[in-house]
């Protein structure tokens, strides 16, 4: 179900800003774009919810074994609209996108005020793959990731998983369910019941700035399956 809210609605930057942004998040709804070209904004609230149980996350075992050995320089909040901008890049099978100008504004603005944050896979100093998500209280959302090497979400996932529970979050928001991420775990639930999860986890300050701490493949792995 796609809900506009008037209040939200417009793409003007006097009513629709990051502080409006921030709220929409706060109130289980998300942006998205029509097209890239398209400049309209309007706001999604799901029927059902995609999300990561962390307590229940799952790795499959091959990619245990390429999360701990390291094939990537894991960098966080480095470059976060260069991942913006190629999870909006033409990919196959995805050759328009919902990231249109103002929604790459407006997360570029939550990003410097520290509630927006990225997860880059380098290799050779070059960006390969990495996901991008919001945070409030305990709470992330997560909204795209991109791959340019084989693994590289993945692994970047996995390293957000790791280091969400290490910062003490308790809720990861997948918006949608794809057969893609039901391999780690995440489920579809009502969006009731992702409200009720929701209130407790903006209630509890989670240490969104530990993400950037560092942190080995051996001990992501075992932090995301904790």
């Amino acid at each position: 179900m796609e809900e506009e809210d008037p209040e939200f609605s417009a793409t003007e930057r006097e009513v629709f800003d990051a502080a409006a942004l921030l709220r929409c998040y706060a109130n289980g709804v998300f942006p998205m774009g029509e097209a890239r070209d398209d400049p309209r904004v309007f706001l999604v609230e799901p029927d059902q919810r995609g999300i990561f149980p962390l307590d229940r996350f799952h790795i499959p075992t091959r990619l245990k074994r390429t999360v701990r050995s390291e094939p990537f320089d894991i960098r966080v909040n480095t470059a976060f609209l260069s991942v913006v901008d190629a999870c909006a890049s033409p990919a196959k099978g995805r050759e328009d996108t919902w990231i249109n100008g103002p929604i790459r504004r407006l997360y570029g603005e939550i990003h410097a005020l520290g509630h927006a944050h990225s997860v880059e896979c380098w290799k050779d100093e070059v960006l390969v793959g990495g996901l991008y998500g919001v945070s409030l209280g305990s709470a992330f959302f997560g909204e795209s990731m991109f791959s340019r090497m084989t693994d590289a979400s993945k692994v970047a996932l996995v390293h957000l998983v790791a280091r969400l529970k290490r910062g003490g979050f308790t809720l990861l928001d997948a918006q949608f369910i794809t057969e893609h991420l039901m391999q780690f775990g995440a489920q579809e639930i009502p969006q009731s019941a992702y409200l009720r999860k929701l209130a407790p986890a903006l209630k509890i300050k989670a240490d969104a700035a530990s993400l950037a701490h560092p942190m080995s493949g051996v001990e992501a792995v075992e932090r995301a399956l904790i």
